[in-house]
């Protein structure tokens, strides 16, 4: 069986926002295709379910309650345009402040 793997369509460091859900995040990693496990992903209502065979995002993630580690498919997620830093606890972990619209992941992070 041959396995088809896209480009990501967001970076690294890249503010983004749900397609139907008010939150948005940060990226701090991407897998190729999901690469959680099928007890999460069967606990996703079948009618809004993603596809497996795109790029899944980990976002250091804000809603207006709390902030949290989210796990987004590609489809499900926009750019966030507002220029609004993420204020979410982990982002100086991962990141070492803003260039233009874009986190910048520190040095000792990047592989």
């Amino acid at each position: 069986m041959t396995r088809i793997v896209r480009n990501a369509k967001f970076l690294i460091g890249q503010v983004v926002k749900h397609r139907m859900y008010p939150f948005r995040g940060v990226i701090y990693d991407v897998d190729p295709t999901f690469s959680n496990s099928e007890e999460w992903w069967e606990s996703i209502p079948a009618d809004v379910r993603p596809r497996k065979d795109q790029p899944f995002y980990h976002l250091l993630a804000e809603n207006a309650e709390t902030s949290y580690v989210a796990y987004v498919s590609e489809q499900n997620l926009l750019e966030d345009d507002s220029g609004v830093p993420v204020n979410h606890p982990d982002v100086p972990r991962y990141f070492s402040g803003m260039e233009g619209c874009c986190y910048k992941l520190k040095a000792d992070i990047a592989h």
